[in-house]
């Protein structure tokens, strides 16, 4: 009796796991696409929210996004420490990367501390429902992402699986990327 091999197959050129990586965050997309897009709508619709928005920590917003381009950098470092074949760098990275997620998070409990003292909780308004909505659905995602960059970066640290790194590397930045576009339109006013 034969035993049966897993064999990755590919009808193209492309690795299989950057494949399901790429399909898995389209579906992500068109779920943060649907609440940004409800929500720029709303927006229009309601030129006072950019009172509410001036509400928001801003300063808290901006430092976290310092804090997730800082920490892609780290991702992309990762990445070229396990082309290179240098695993235990590779997993040095990401664990800085998963670091700079979790401060992310502290900032983002600071956060909603803050907001949830002063009485703007999602009852106070539609603004606020989307604001946590939003932001909880992506500390949710940073949250998935520092389990993931950990998990990897420990099979990475005995040379196992080096190609995952390039996997939840795209997936960090994937995450980075939405913070991008969710900073500006909830925590600036204009």
């Amino acid at each position: 009796m034969q035993a049966h091999a897993t064999v990755a197959r590919e009808s193209t050129s492309v690795p299989t796991g950057r494949v399901g990586v790429w399909w898995f965050l389209a579906s992500e997309i068109a779920i943060f696409g649907g609440a940004v897009a409800c929500y720029v709508l709303f927006r229009a619709r309601y030129p006072d929210w950019a009172d509410q928005a001036a509400r928001t920590l801003g300063w808290a917003g901006a430092f976290n996004t310092a804090v997730l381009l800082t920490s892609s950098l780290s991702a992309v470092l990762a990445h070229h420490a396990a082309v290179r074949g240098e695993a235990v760098r590779a997993s040095h990275m990401l664990r800085w990367t998963a670091v700079g997620g979790l401060v992310f998070l502290a900032v983002k409990v600071y956060e909603y501390a803050h907001e949830i003292s002063a009485g703007l909780v999602p009852a106070q308004s539609l603004f606020w429902s989307f604001y946590y909505l939003l932001t909880g659905l992506h500390a949710l995602h940073v949250t998935a992402g520092i389990v993931a960059l950990l998990a990897v970066a420990a099979s990475a640290r005995r040379g196992h699986a080096l190609g995952r790194v390039e996997l939840v590397a795209l997936y960090w930045h994937f995450v980075d990327v939405v913070w991008i576009f969710l900073f500006p339109l909830l925590y600036l006013s204009s």
